[in-house]
């Protein structure tokens, strides 16, 4: 149950919440669709990171939400219950796709943990513009699911497709 008071409006909890600011819920809508719309990371490299802070908000809509071209790209469920155990897992992931994850995690839990380290192996497998989307991307992940979670919204019943 929302955390929040919101009238029915019809596009569902995700959405109508945040209607109760609506020019600031459009600034959302436009951050969400710029992130979706824009990135140049190959999907499975975008969704390894969704996926993670994903887990880490415990958000349901977007645990509920999947890639759109996530079919066409390999990404199944297979494929999210491998980035759930990036470290350890199968090996269904390419390093780029476990750096993506790995970077998710610690942008999302500890940032003051991104060492020299972690930059130089995501130098080493990034180019600069590329970097720039991924914390792009995770900024988006990270405070909208963040959002979602703590008002307590449910999934609506038609799965989202970004």
């Amino acid at each position: 149950m929302p955390r929040i008071s919101f009238p029915d409006r019809g596009f569902g909890e995700h959405v109508d919440w945040s209607l109760l600011r609506p020019r600031m819920a459009a600034g959302m809508g436009a951050l969400s669709e710029a992130v979706y719309g824009n990135s140049r990371l190959p999907v499975r490299e975008r969704e390894a990171a969704r996926w993670t802070i994903a887990l880490v908000n415990d958000c349901a809509v977007c645990r509920d939400t999947r890639a759109k071209e996530g079919p066409v790209a390999g990404v199944d469920e297979a494929f999210y219950a491998a980035v759930a155990e990036w470290r350890t897992g199968p090996a269904l992931l390419s390093e780029r796709e476990r750096l993506a994850a790995e970077f998710a995690q610690r942008f999302a839990l500890d940032h003051l943990a991104m060492d020299e380290d972690l930059w130089d192996r995501l130098h080493a497998a990034f180019d600069d513009g590329e970097l720039a989307d991924l914390v792009i991307c995770c900024s988006m992940f990270l405070g909208l699911g963040r959002a979602l979670a703590v008002v307590g919204v449910r999934a609506p019943d038609e799965r989202i497709l970004v």
